[in-house]
């Protein structure tokens, strides 16, 4: 049961980054593919690559994942800008400090 709530819980805030990153998608199409993409490169397996993310997001090909990251009209500095926002609300402290790196680890 608390396994279903978490589960849920994840589900609704993946929806919510979703939409947020949906608003700055220019077209209504690719707008709708940002939340399965999302969905795909988190449902884990490592590195995945167009027909893995099209499979996962139960599309029948590769090709709508490859134009929503290679040339869908949006607006990257607003999706940058809005989800640090997102990042400061959830997990912002005043003495906090985020390190990203390439390593992984």
């Amino acid at each position: 049961m608390r396994e279903q709530q978490l589960a849920a819980g994840w589900a609704r805030e993946l929806e919510a980054v979703a939409a947020r990153i949906g608003a700055f998608v220019t077209h209504p199409q690719p707008r709708a593919r940002v939340g399965r993409f999302l969905g795909s490169t988190l449902a884990g397996g490592g590195r995945r690559n167009g027909w893995q993310l099209a499979e996962a997001a139960h599309e029948a090909t590769p090709y709508g994942m490859q134009r929503l990251v290679a040339s869908a009209a949006w607006d990257v500095a607003g999706v940058r800008d809005d989800l640090r926002a997102y990042v400061r609300e959830s997990l912002g402290d005043r003495d906090g400090v985020l390190i990203v790196d390439e390593t992984g680890f």
